[in-house]
């Protein structure tokens, strides 16, 4: 049997059919879908806990990354039955969609097999779907602004968080911009409340620095500049899942950062040092393990809004207006 005909395998006692192993999905690299399969395997170890119980969304390339691409909220009706589903109530449409659940390392590798490049994966758990367990900022640069303008305002937002207690993390798009992190993993935390707050908070870096940041959507404001982005701290919306693949020219990973990595992007102006391809990734996760991690544990209140915000030990104390 030829991989185009198809190659059975058995992962966690469930079988699965892989076709196509050797066509090229990144035509400037040769990365084959094969490859991305066997990248998601060895990536599920560190992967799997940020997808586990979240309402997955499928970025589709059928054809590789230079053909159409299409999402898929609604898991695909022809998955095997092993796959798990939930049911997240659509206002749009007005009924449940039910998503597909990456709980298990088959579940990736099935996704893999129908071209699904990408993961985009909701701020909430499924069954929550109202309580995000993190807040994120999505930096992204107007040319001829790139990662290193990004780097520069992601270093701007770890400060302004220091001085309201908060930790972040930051990861690479994997794509050309970055995004910053705040786990939350309370009960109490609503999307009302991490919009407004993300908003103001992007709002307020635009006053410190208008000549870097914009908060506003508006295209026309953002050539030279970083948009931060609040607006995805939304119930309906997705961001990239860390550990993703992305769809560009070559197979490259929404990838977890160290602040040191930033900081050194940013100092030697190289946004080169901060893009990361699939076998990095995997190269970075046995050294480092998953640099991520806390986002899924550390548990963080948001300060008032318009209140004085709980000092930190040793720094002083700021409003957010």
């Amino acid at each position: 049997m030829t991989a185009r005909e198809g190659v059975e395998v058995e992962l966690d006692g469930r079988r699965l059919r892989l076709s196509n192993l050797d066509k090229v999905f990144y035509p400037a690299s040769g990365f084959t879908k094969g490859q991305i399969i066997d990248y998601y395997t060895r990536v599920a170890p560190a992967l799997l806990p940020h997808l586990r119980a979240r309402p997955l969304t499928l970025k589709r390339y059928p054809e590789g990354v230079d053909g159409p691409f299409f999402y898929e909220k609604r898991c695909p009706p022809h998955r095997p039955r092993w796959v798990h589903t939930e049911p997240v109530w659509s206002e749009g449409n007005q009924e449940d969609i039910h998503f597909c659940v990456a709980d298990d390392v088959a579940t990736l590798v099935w996704a893999a097999n129908i071209a699904d490049l990408e993961l985009h994966t909701s701020l909430s758990l499924a069954r929550s779907i109202e309580r995000p367990t993190m807040m994120v900022f999505d930096l992204d640069p107007g040319a001829p602004a790139d990662v290193v303008q990004c780097c520069e305002v992601g270093l701007l937002l770890r400060e302004l968080f220091r001085e309201l207690g908060l930790e972040a993390w930051p990861k690479t798009s994997g794509s050309k911009g970055l995004q910053v992190y705040v786990p939350l993993n309370r009960p109490g935390a609503t999307y009302e409340r991490t919009k407004s707050f993300a908003r103001a908070v992007a709002e307020l870096l635009e006053q410190r620095r208008p000549d870097l940041v914009v908060s506003s959507m508006k295209k026309a404001l953002r050539a030279g500049k970083v948009l931060v982005d609040w607006s995805q701290n939304d119930r309906s919306k997705t961001t990239v899942c860390v550990y993703s693949l992305r769809a560009r020219e070559r197979p490259t990973v929404s990838t977890p950062v160290t602040w040191a990595e930033v900081e050194g992007a940013s100092r030697e102006r190289r946004g080169g040092l901060l893009v990361f391809e699939a076998g990095e990734v995997l190269r970075r996760i046995e050294e480092r393990g998953d640099l991520f991690a806390p986002v899924l544990e550390l548990q963080q209140d948001l300060p008032p809004l318009g209140e004085e915000a709980p000092a930190p030990p040793r720094r002083a104390r700021r409003r957010l207006h």
